[in-house]
């Protein structure tokens, strides 16, 4: 992955990711001048959040991609920016009032051990909280993967068994990584595009596995699933919903 790729991955997610930290970060309640810790921050799409909410200085944000970091350093110069994993946070205890995951725990090599460390690092009662879109929903890309399994049945889409990635699902992940005091429920973002190449556009850049089957497929199959894609599609401009799970809890 290099600088380039960060910036694909902003313009694949970027459009659902930055609008959903609003309502993620409302959800987790951080508290007053909270010193927050970032986990997976990817590009900063939270991050951006809640250097906003609280002030560059007392964010910190850790992904174990390297572009990542140095992407995210650069957009966020005030915010200390660490490649570390989930599951092996470089962090004293209780370091962290608020420890917060968008997007995340589903990729987590270990999704119990990367909740512990987050529990970890953040002091007695502080926030621990997670988001993971609705894949049984079909999440912020179920038009596109509706339409692939239209044209080939035995496309495989792991959404469905991500962690986290259905109803209650993040609260038996916190109870496991023993997290107290579990509030779980949804929030949902509304995007609207103005053209449908707006929407077709981030599946050809390569990124996640929509963009790697796209890239997969012969000049003809992939222009049917373009144009099954927009005949599944309202007429432009349409709006795309997307509903994620939420979930915190007290170190």
């Amino acid at each position: 992955m290099s600088s380039s790729d960060a910036d694909a991955y902003d313009r694949f997610m970027g459009r659902y990711s930055s609008p959903l930290a609003v309502p993620f970060a409302d959800f987790a309640g951080l508290p007053l001048d909270s010193k927050v810790l970032d986990v997976g921050c990817g590009p900063g799409a939270l991050t951006a959040e809640l250097a906003r909410r609280t002030g560059p200085g007392r964010v910190t944000a850790v992904d174990p991609s390297e572009e990542f970091v140095a992407a995210l350093r650069d957009r966020q110069p005030g915010v200390q920016v660490i490649r570390a994993p989930a599951e092996d946070l470089p962090f004293a205890g209780g370091c962290f009032d608020a420890t917060l995951a968008q997007l995340v725990v589903n990729v987590m090599d270990d999704p119990v051990a990367g909740l512990r460390e987050m529990a970890r690092v953040t002091r007695g009662g502080g926030v621990v909280a997670a988001c993971v879109w609705d894949f049984t929903d079909g999440g912020p890309i179920g038009p596109f993967w509706d339409a692939a399994r239209a044209l080939d049945p035995e496309v495989e889409t792991a959404g469905s068994v991500c962690p986290g990635s259905r109803a209650g699902h993040l609260a038996d992940l916190f109870r496991a990584a023993g997290i107290g005091d579990i509030v779980d429920g949804a929030v949902a973002v509304d995007v609207e595009h103005a053209t449908f190449e707006d929407w077709w556009e981030r599946f050809t850049l390569g990124v996640a596995p929509s963009g790697a089957h796209v890239a997969g497929l012969e000049p003809d199959r992939r222009t049917a699933l373009r144009e099954l894609c927009r005949e599944r599609l309202p007429e432009a401009p349409f709006v795309v919903s997307a509903k994620a799970w939420v979930a915190r809890g007290a170190a």
